[in-house]
């Protein structure tokens, strides 16, 4: 939704890039609803898909992926690798915030992706969400993932916070 500046013309609402990657569905389902919740301010673009372009151009980040191995995801983890360089010095101060599906704790993931976070000077704006879905055995680490709805809709809330926030210039 345009918000009026001091000019009283109609500026754009800032874009909020929510990068996602997701094997089992988990992590996707919980960036769609963050989508969802930031309504025309959201960019929903798949972690392969984020070019440093994406990232510069946006006002703020939510990062959703799932732990591999006690680690970011590698598509995650390549997104951050060739976005990085190109995009150092240049998105010093911006909000972020992340979603993290985990079948454990999901703190490695977490520490890894707020270490790459810090190289770039980002802005942490809303607590860390991991999501535990319990899967400790093999097939229920390859099984679709489906997210309660009360985890969702903390999704759609984190979404629509960050998207108020860009747009009332709080971040």
């Amino acid at each position: 939704m345009p918000v009026l500046g001091k000019h009283r013309s109609m500026d754009p609402a800032p874009t909020l890039l929510i990068a996602w990657h997701s094997r089992t569905g988990g992590s996707k389902a919980l960036a769609e609803a963050a989508a969802e919740g930031a309504g025309a301010a959201a960019r929903l673009v798949v972690a392969d898909d984020v070019t440093p372009d994406l990232l510069i151009a946006a006002a703020g980040y939510l990062f959703a992926g799932p732990e591999n191995l006690a680690a970011l995801s590698g598509a995650m983890k390549e997104m951050f690798d060739r976005c990085y360089y190109p995009c150092l010095g240049k998105l010093e101060g911006r909000p972020y915030a992340t979603i993290i599906c985990a079948g454990s704790d999901g703190e490695n993931a977490q520490r890894q992706l707020d270490r790459i976070a810090t190289g770039w000077r980002l802005k942490r704006v809303a607590d860390a969400m991991i999501v535990n879905t319990d899967a400790q055995t093999p097939a229920a680490i390859l099984a679709p993932k489906t997210i309660a709805p009360g985890r969702l809709a903390e999704a759609r809330d984190l979404g629509a916070a960050l998207a108020e926030g860009l747009a009332a210039g709080i971040f």
